[in-house]
């Protein structure tokens, strides 16, 4: 989260995390907390600005799979993923195909549109962001945390976002904006509980609800987080969702 009033000279631009990646890639903006998966698509171009993450280590609460049952029983099944996102669907598809050794079939839905893509015919349904934490898995159903999987099948933190920066921003407004966002992360650590109370009812949430959804998710881009990076570029390279990328090319802010 940016600092409350930003200063005038810079523009935010809000949109979910596929907008954003576009945006990214074809130089409408100059950095953003994209995709993790799009670093690996783009790191001839991009650089990542360092100790800032979105990711989680166990269940992150907002990248769910709704399914009829175990992962396992997914093979030939019609699995709907959401337009929204570029990084859960890739890890959906590793920890099915990689981890469970299913090879079901992928149809896109526009999560935005509100349908919902299980009672149009598809067998399970990626859901994610708000729409995840306000969905209800029917009786019945099991709700796969995605972050929860991969970090008992790893062992690892996983980063569903980092801040990645465009080429075309000069050398000190790289180090003022990360200044400023780590200022941010601060000014968002101490102010959580009035936040909830504030922007719970935006997102249909009980305040207690955001907090513990909060309280899930990991801001930091350590050592751990970088690992777990890297090991999930290895699998997208084995699936042919990315290039082979063996590290991160973290800028100096100094």
């Amino acid at each position: 989260m940016l600092l409350a009033d930003p200063p005038p000279d810079i523009e935010l631009v809000r949109g979910v995390p596929a907008d954003l990646n576009r945006a990214l890639a074809a130089g409408a903006i100059d950095a953003a907390p994209c995709s993790s998966i799009e670093f690996a698509r783009h790191s001839a171009e991009y650089g990542v600005l360092p100790g800032l993450a979105i990711g989680s280590d166990g269940p992150v609460r907002s990248i769910i799979l709704d399914a009829p049952g175990p992962l396992t029983g997914l093979d030939g099944a019609d699995i709907a993923i959401p337009t929204a996102s570029a990084t859960s669907v890739v890890l959906l598809r590793a920890l099915l195909e990689l981890r469970a050794g299913v090879r079901p079939s992928y149809s896109w839905y526009d999560q935005s549109a509100g349908s919902d893509p299980i009672a149009a015919g598809a067998a399970a349904a990626l859901r994610i962001g708000d729409a995840a934490l306000r969905h209800a898995v029917p009786a019945g159903r099991t709700a796969w945390d995605l972050g929860a999987e991969w970090t008992a099948w790893t062992g690892l933190p996983f980063a569903f976002a980092i801040w990645q920066v465009g080429p075309d921003l000069p050398d000190p407004g790289i180090r003022r904006l990360a200044n400023l966002l780590h200022q941010s992360r601060t000014w968002f650590a101490a102010r959580q509980p009035d936040l909830a109370r504030q922007y719970g009812p935006v997102y249909g949430l009980a305040p207690e609800r955001l907090l513990r959804y909060w309280a899930s998710l990991r801001f930091d881009l350590d050592a751990r987080m970088q690992q777990g990076l890297l090991h999930f570029y290895d699998l997208a390279a084995r699936l042919g969702e990315a290039p082979p990328t063996t590290s991160l090319k973290i800028l100096d802010v100094a």
